[in-house]
């Protein structure tokens, strides 16, 4: 089969299209036919190597993984012995990062935990574009977050895919959103339902005079303490994306002292996907409270342009491979 492989850590350079052996299907695996697949901010870390620490669970000198790709979509064509929940020929999506990645490729095998069934009025392009920036924006905004209706939500980056997200989701649950973002993608958020928009090149969200029961950022460039002055005082704030340098700031230092001063609450979102949350997504995709935002297509062939493009951090919504 084709897959997109690499052999070190680096730009999208390292990365070229060859032919591989295809996935083995175990007992309690699931063969998926791949037919869309996503790119995120997480496989550019895992293919540059960066930040450095992460290197001592994914390889020190060389990647541990040769094929990334966390997102998946497409029909089943075998199914192990042990194997319950789906069949050969159903059409499934989901989030295969805790199970070795791999969706750059035609085939990948994988536990059937990791998987949904895809909703039939869903494209394999669409269901592709959710899991990893879905479950993301529903793990900062529901469980980080403890997000209720009626309460003012921000969303720092929600042009980008987990912002999209998270702007959807939390109008689904009934907040009253904000949403930061550039000039130029205003009508995108407002076509996704933000109540309120923050074109941030011309407007100081931190000094625009509003406060917010949760702030969700998905674009962690600022110190946290320029959003407490805006941050209700039993409010929380939740890093997703960002500076690496933001991240290990809050998480280690910032976040647990702010947390222990005052009645904030400040935490950092690490996601471990689960299909219980996918089968809420599933749902909401099915009910029209969620539609993903497709910036561009690329086929397989043109990951490592895909992945240059998403790295311009100038994406609205997800970037979708057509396999």
């Amino acid at each position: 089969m084709k897959a997109i492989v690499q052999t070190e850590y680096g730009s999208p350079d390292v990365l070229s299209l060859a032919d591989v052996e295809m996935p083995a299907v175990t007992d309690a695996s699931v063969l998926v036919r791949v037919r869309a697949t996503s790119i995120n901010a997480g496989d550019w870390h895992l293919m540059r190597g960066s930040p450095w620490i992460a290197r001592l669970a994914f390889g020190l000198r060389k990647p541990k993984f040769r094929t990334l790709g966390m997102d998946v979509a497409g029909v089943v064509e075998a199914i192990g012995k042990d194997v319950t929940q789906v069949q050969v020929g159903d059409a499934v999506f989901g989030d295969i990062s805790e199970f070795g990645f791999g969706a750059f490729a035609e085939y990948v095998s994988v536990p059937e935990e990791s998987l949904v069934r895809k909703p039939e009025a869903i494209t394999f392009e669409q269901a592709a574009a959710v899991p990893a920036a879905a479950l993301t924006a529903f793990h900062a905004l529901c469980k980080c977050g403890q997000i209720q209706a009626g309460q003012r939500v921000l969303i720092n980056g929600a042009s980008g895919g987990v912002g999209s997200f998270a702007v959807q989701i939390a109008k689904a649950i009934g907040a009253e959103v904000t949403a930061v973002c550039s000039g130029k993608k205003v009508a995108m958020m407002q076509l996704i339902g933000a109540d309120h928009v923050i074109d941030y090149t011309q407007t100081d969200v931190t000094k625009a005079g509003q406060t917010y029961d949760l702030i969700v950022d998905a674009a962690a460039f600022r110190s946290v303490f320029d959003y407490l002055p805006i941050l209700t005082k039993m409010g929380t704030y939740v890093l997703v994306g960002g500076s690496t340098r933001r991240l290990f700031q809050t998480m280690l230092f910032l976040g647990p002292l702010i947390s222990s001063l005052s009645r904030r609450s400040v935490k950092c979102l690490i996601l471990k996907a689960n299909q219980d949350d996918l089968l809420i997504l599933r749902d909401w995709l099915e009910a029209g409270k969620i539609v993903p935002v497709i910036d561009r297509r690329y086929p397989l062939s043109e990951v490592p342009i895909a992945i240059r493009h998403v790295e311009e951090r100038q994406v609205q919504g997800k970037v979708v491979i057509s396999v």
